[in-house]
């Protein structure tokens, strides 16, 4: 039967998937939800494996339940990436146990409500999630700057992915109802599919971003020295980069940048929204790349090294970004800039 294995090979992508996250090393705390949703998927596969493809009908008394936990998980990862303060912590995990709550009392006393249960679940956790992400790439406060949107972007994909996971579990429902739940097994096998999606845009994230290990400190305690007007934030960060070279750092990220200024960090992301028309993530990135093009031009230094002196960690963030200034590789700016190796506006528009 085509359909058994595939819940266990994807089941072993995913526990691939999760050591090679959970190895990543780098100086910042590493995201557990991110890490436990992982591993809470490979679990939940090899379970729909046992249920769909050997007939073994315990585990349905389980599944559901760890289906309920997974978009909480989620949930608490983004979670992560945008606050700066754990304090609520014990309240904020009875809040997010509550479905699973919910879902293990209906398996008990109220089977058929289960469905509807999951299926409200992922719509709910993925409308939370898209307001954690309303204010686009500068929500994710905690994110380095070097990988915050693509990091925005795989989250917002799987959001998007769980409203999808909602409406299989719908049509396995309607599939079921209508008599025909010989072909649940096929849809269940979709849905497998699209829990991998989920967990790959998820941890895609987390291995881009990872929260600093002082993130605990609130990020706006401080209060402002001047009116607070646009050019005068954008003046104050200006200096910063170009005397200070914070860019340069790789951790570098919304919440750390506000402390440096001085400056609330919703205001900084306003301030260079507004008057550059761009998030905060691209801005700091132009004077990566500003730089990049004077050492391309200036100097023999491998492309490599040049990368990690500007403060990308990821060639492929770095040639994403390079090629959306410039239009062109690091490679081909190089050999048509040898001997003009300035770049003209480091983050102008």
């Amino acid at each position: 039967m085509p359909f058994v294995p595939l819940p266990f090979v994807v089941a072993l992508l995913l526990f691939i998937l999760l050591w090679m996250v959970a190895r990543r090393e780098d100086e910042g705390a590493p995201n557990l939800p991110f890490l436990v949703l992982i591993l809470l998927a490979a679990l939940q596969s090899v379970l729909t494996g046992l249920r769909w493809g050997y007939g073994i009908s315990t585990v349905g008394y389980i599944a559901p339940v760890s289906a309920a936990i997974m978009p909480s998980l989620l949930y608490a990862g983004v979670s992560k990436l945008v606050r700066t303060s754990d304090r609520l912590w014990p309240a904020s995990l009875a809040l997010h146990a509550t479905p699973a709550a919910i879902v293990f009392v209906l398996v008990i006393f109220w089977r058929n409500a289960v469905d509807v249960a999951l299926i409200s679940i992922d719509f709910i956790y993925a409308a939370a999630i898209l307001w954690l992400l309303r204010s686009g790439a500068d929500g994710l406060r905690l994110a380095p700057f070097d990988g915050a949107v693509p990091a925005y972007r795989a989250i917002l994909f799987a959001a998007v992915t769980l409203c999808l996971s909602g409406m299989v579990d719908l049509l396995v429902s309607f599939e079921v109802a209508s008599g025909h739940g010989d072909r649940a097994a096929t849809v269940i096998g979709i849905a497998n599919l699209f829990i991998l999606v989920i967990v790959g845009a998820a941890a895609a994230a987390a291995s881009q971003s990872h929260v600093p290990l002082n993130a605990a400190e609130p990020a706006e305690t401080f209060s402002l020295v001047d009116t607070g007007e646009d050019a005068d934030t954008l003046r104050r960060v200006d200096d910063l980069m170009q005397e200070k070279k914070l860019y340069r750092d790789a951790t570098l990220n919304l919440n750390r940048l506000a402390r440096r200024a001085g400056i609330p960090a919703r205001q900084i992301s306003a301030a260079i929204n507004r008057i550059k028309a761009r998030n905060v993530s691209q801005y700091v990135n132009e004077h990566r790349i500003a730089e990049a093009c004077r050492l391309l031009g200036e100097t023999g230094q491998p492309v490599t090294e040049i990368m990690l002196a500007v403060g990308f960690q990821t060639k492929s963030n770095f040639n994403r970004e390079f090629r959306r200034v410039t239009d062109m590789t690091p490679l081909a700016w190089r050999e048509r800039n040898t001997q003009s190796p300035s770049l003209a506006s480091p983050a102008g528009g």
